[in-house]
């Protein structure tokens, strides 16, 4: 006789339900050819019974441990959290967990993390970071591996991240159909790679409206509302006449504002201002809220999680860069 303080085993459960063991492994596993009505018994006396599947038989008996690693360069978590939400989101419907390990962008630490997981057995990995810039590949590993956010130098590798140059476009564009004539550019450190393309989006918007993007106008700094605040100043000195400004982040964005409306100039009635990035915390507080491109990190992670599931489930995984296309999210900065 079991006894009353053992945990209920996959035989208690078939006989309360009054099906075989096997049958109960197919019910909790999703397996088999069964009728629902099967499936709703088997699940209600797994339910009554308190009985919780054995991971590690099923581990052993699988080849597999149901884990996935998470590589990360992004100590500070601002990209990461979101991303983080949208591969949890999606592995939690496949009862994958997850560890986590921030590399904080030093290669040595990198390796051995990735040692560490692959001691470990994770069935997959997932290499993120804080900007979408190109890092170098960790090679050939014997498990499938997704870059999400952050770009592999390999193009043997994926990698998902969001269209920087599309973004920038949408926001200029909305600025334009609001009747915006005289545009200005204040951005990050001209090396990075999110400077650089969110300035070509910038451009082609503007090209193809026939408006001019002079040069003096185009202002790099640093990814802080005290830079924005700086370039606002900037602006107003060297043309009075700008009545828009696309920036290439929320912090800037939100500086920008506070120079602007500090300087007597009324935003967005005389000049409007659009950020990048999406982040709540900046943008819903600014005065006044801003309007901004969302790269929609949750759902860039989402996306890999299921890429990876697809992978470790044995189908191929594609190769190269996937960019996924940016919304803008309107607010008062902008109308």
């Amino acid at each position: 006789m079991r006894s009353r303080s053992a945990p209920p085993t996959v035989r208690d459960v078939a006989a309360r339900a009054g099906v075989s063991p096997g049958t109960v492994s197919k019910a909790l596993n999703g397996t088999g050819q069964l009728r629902a009505a099967t499936r709703d018994r088997v699940a209600a006396a797994a339910e009554e019974l308190g009985f919780r599947p054995n991971h590690l038989a099923k581990s052993l008996l699988e080849g597999r441990t149901y884990t996935v690693g998470i590589l990360t360069s992004d100590s500070f978590g601002r990209f990461t959290t979101p991303v983080m939400v949208g591969i949890e989101d999606a592995l939690g419907a496949g009862r994958m967990s997850t560890l986590l390990c921030d590399g904080r962008g030093d290669p040595l630490r990198e390796r051995h993390y990735v040692q560490e997981l692959l001691n470990r057995r994770v069935d997959g990995l997932v290499v993120t970071g804080r900007r979408p810039d190109p890092r170098p590949s960790l090679g050939r590993l014997p498990i499938p591996v997704v870059y999400v956010l952050v770009q592999s130098d390999d193009p043997e590798d994926l990698s998902l991240t969001y269209d920087d140059v599309q973004g920038a476009a949408l926001a200029t564009e909305h600025l334009v159909a609001s009747g915006r004539k005289r545009f200005a550019h204040v951005s990050g450190p001209e090396r990075h790679w999110s400077t650089q393309r969110r300035r070509e989006g910038v451009g082609r918007a503007l090209e193809a409206a026939d408006l001019p993007l002079a040069p003096e106008l185009v202002l790099l700094g640093q990814w802080s509302e005290a830079w924005g605040r700086t370039a606002a100043a900037q602006l107003l000195r060297r043309d009075s006449g700008v009545d828009a400004v696309v920036c290439g982040s929320d912090q800037i964005a939100r500086g920008v504002a506070d120079g602007l409306r500090e300087a007597g100039a009324d935003v967005p009635g005389r000049v409007a201002v659009v950020g990048f990035d999406n982040w709540d915390v900046m943008v819903e507080a600014a005065r006044p809220p801003l309007t901004t491109v969302d790269p929609n990190l949750t759902a860039l992670g989402q996306h890999a999680a299921t890429r990876l599931m697809d992978a470790i489930d044995g189908k191929e995984l594609p190769r190269g860069v996937h960019r996924q296309p940016c919304d803008l999210v309107v607010r008062q900065s902008s109308v």
